[in-house]
């Protein structure tokens, strides 16, 4: 299987924690939409007798694209890639975007799964974050969007400064309450250059506190597993037929193509991206030209990236899988790296596979980065 990933550059306004790319000005929205569809025309050859089954809209906003804009770029690639039945369909999209009037509208299109940007109910929070939305219209859009849409996910923020962990069970709770089969949640990461650090660094923000996210984390997988949802990856929790089909593959190494601004693509043994910057793009794709660097990975490259996504999740990472892609060598690596942290009861080996206990879970990619191998070849 593979997947398309499309990129939609524009927001209304910056939420101080993103280090995405992006755009607030929506002057080149109608150019870049058309250079869109055709960088998907540009690169139907790298998918020759390969099925799609995801396309996945992310930014960005993409709920800030019309219909008929979804429609234009769904139809792109139909025209020029294998799509499989009933593919799965996914758009980002943030609650001051959907409308009921909106969600009718997507209901009655391709897309076929939501994933609702959320963040918390509580507006203290959203403030802090510059959220474009409020409490209100997230409880609004959900309770509209559960009675058209079967697959929905919503996207939760932990570790918010002067957020209590009481306040974070009850985000938890308000979530549940919608009974949405998924559910994405990631720590809030101080990234450089954006607002959120130099609020921190200036002290109008304080600091993230890494022992309350450990704690809420916790708080979090408890919470949602008593509720049935399975903890199927390090940030996401879903129910046994709702997880997700892009995000899974990219975990599992499938191969991708990432369209738009900044898109990231796979192929297996390359990895490439575009150029992050609107202007630059929308003239390369217009010259016929992709305007991607592109990075060949080494055999050690590729086992490290394993490593990291195994680790991340509950298929964790297959020792026959490592000694046939990589070579004995590397399982025997692996293992003799694991054993220091089988012995601090963070992994465990079961069935041949290398996982987390649910003590190292937090822990797992700073347990991974200690499982690479220098690069070898």
């Amino acid at each position: 299987m593979a997947g398309i990933y499309i990129h939609i550059p524009f927001c209304k306004q910056a939420c101080h924690y993103c280090d995405f790319h992006f755009s607030t000005s929506m002057k080149k929205k109608d150019e870049l939409v058309n250079t869109l569809a055709k960088e998907i025309q540009l690169r139907k050859d790298e998918f020759k007798n390969i099925e799609v089954q995801t396309i996945y809209f992310g930014g960005g906003t993409p709920s800030l694209l019309t219909n008929e804009e979804l429609r234009l770029l769904i139809e792109e690639v139909y025209k020029n890639y294998e799509v499989t039945n009933n593919p799965e369909i996914t758009l980002e999209a943030n609650p001051d975007d959907l409308s009921k009037a909106r969600i009718l509208e997507l209901s009655k299109s391709s897309v076929n799964r939501l994933s609702i940007g959320v963040q918390s109910f509580f507006e203290s929070d959203l403030k802090l974050m510059n959220r474009a939305h409020n409490a209100e219209e997230a409880k609004k859009c959900l309770s509209v969007a559960t009675h058209y849409f079967d697959n929905i996910s919503v996207d939760l923020i932990y570790g918010i400064p002067d957020a209590s962990n009481e306040q974070w069970l009850q985000n938890i709770e308000m979530a549940l309450n919608y009974n949405v089969p998924h559910i994405s949640s990631y720590a809030l990461t101080v990234e450089p250059k954006t607002a959120l650090a130099s609020f921190i660094k200036k002290g109008i923000i304080d600091d993230v506190d890494d022992e309350q996210a450990h704690e809420q984390f916790h708080l979090l997988k408890d919470k949602l597993e008593d509720s049935g949802l399975v903890h199927y990856e390090l940030s996401n929790f879903g129910k046994e037929e709702y997880f997700s089909k892009n995000n899974s593959a990219y975990w599992q190494g499938k191969p991708y193509i990432g369209i738009g601004p900044s898109a990231h693509s796979f192929n297996g043994k390359q990895r490439g991206w575009n150029v992050r910057n609107n202007s630059k793009y929308i003239k390369a794709i217009q010259q016929n030209e992709l305007p991607m660097e592109i990075e060949t990975l080494t055999t050690t490259d590729r086992y490290n990236e394993y490593v990291m996504t195994g680790l991340r999740t509950i298929w964790g990472v297959s020792l026959d899988k490592v000694e046939e892609d990589f070579g004995r060598i590397y399982k025997d690596y692996l293992i003799e790296q694991a054993n220091v942290f089988i012995n601090q009861h963070l992994l465990y080996i079961d069935d041949r596979h290398v996982r987390v206990t649910k003590k190292g879970q937090f822990l797992s990619d700073g347990i991974a980065s200690e499982l690479f191998k220098l690069n070898l070849s």
